[in-house]
C-alpha cells in the first residue's frame, strides 16, 4: 500500500467559496445535500449549487487516465473497473489512453447509468459498492475516485472488501479527508453528499481493518 496522488491536479483547479455554499439563499446547504444525495438530474445535471451542475465531458481527466495507466502499466486487454464511475467519463479516457483495454463501471445512479457516454454505456452498470456482481481476482485495475467516503460506515467494510476481492495486483482509492479543523469545516461546508468524515488516520484504519491492499490519497479542503 503507497499514497499516490492522482487527482490533486484536478481538485485544486477549482476555486471555491466555502461560506457561499452554506448560506446560498437558494439552496441552503441542508436543502442542497438532500437534493444531492438522490444521485439523480438535479445532482448530475442541475444547478452548480446542489453539485456538478451539466458538467459535461471536456477530457480533463484524461491526464488522470494517463498517470494512473503509466503507473500501474496497463496495457491492451487488460480488465479495469471504476466503482463509482458516474457517466463514464475517467474509464472513456482510459479506452483512449491505452486502446484495447477493458473497461468496466459501477455506480449507485440510475440516472448516471442512463446518461453516460454513448462510447462506454455498455460497460457501465447499476449496483452498489458492497455487493460487486464480478468474480474474484477479475481486474488487473480496481479504482474508486471519490466515493467511498459517501457510505455510511456499516457500508465501509464490505464495500472495501469486495474491491480487494474483485482486484488483482493493483488498486487505487481517493477520498476525502481532514488534518485539522480548518479543512474538517471547509469539508463540512463544502461537501452535500459525504456520510464517512475521518482523519488520514481513520482511513488507514478502515483499510487495515478490512486488508485493503492498494493504494490510496486523499482530497483536502485546504
Amino acid at each position: 500500500m503507497a499514497y499516490v496522488d492522482f487527482l490533486s491536479v484536478i481538485h485544486k483547479s477549482t476555486t471555491r467559496d466555502y461560506l457561499a455554499r452554506v448560506n446560498d439563499p437558494e439552496f441552503p446547504k441542508a436543502k442542497a445535500a438532500e437534493m444531492a444525495k438522490k444521485f439523480d438530474f438535479d445532482y448530475w445535471d442541475g444547478d452548480r449549487r446542489i453539485n456538478y451542475g451539466g458538467y459535461k465531458y471536456d477530457g480533463r481527466w484524461a491526464k488522470v487516465a494517463k498517470a494512473m495507466a503509466d503507473h500501474y502499466g496497463i496495457k491492451a486487454g487488460d480488465k479495469i473497473l471504476d466503482i463509482g464511475c458516474g457517466k463514464g467519463f475517467l474509464i472513456y479516457d482510459f479506452t483512449q489512453v491505452v486502446p484495447g483495454v477493458e473497461v468496466r463501471g459501477i455506480d449507485i445512479s440510475k440516472y448516471a447509468v442512463d446518461n453516460a457516454l454513448e462510447d462506454v454505456k455498455g460497460q457501465i452498470e447499476l449496483g452498489h459498492a458492497n455487493s460487486l456482481p464480478f468474480d474474484d481476482n477479475e481486474f488487473d485495475l480496481v479504482f474508486s475516485i471519490n466515493t467511498f467516503h459517501n457510505l455510511h460506515v456499516y457500508d465501509l467494510d464490505p464495500a472495501l472488501r469486495e474491491m480487494e476481492r474483485v482486484g488483482k495486483a493493483h488498486k487505487y482509492i481517493c477520498v476525502e479527508s481532514y488534518r485539522n479543523e480548518v479543512e474538517k469545516a471547509n469539508l463540512l461546508y463544502w461537501q452535500v453528499t459525504c456520510e464517512a468524515f475521518n482523519t488520514p488516520e481513520e482511513w488507514d484504519w478502515w483499510f487495515k481493518q478490512t486488508g485493503y491492499s492498494g493504494d490510496h490519497s486523499f482530497i483536502y479542503f485546504e
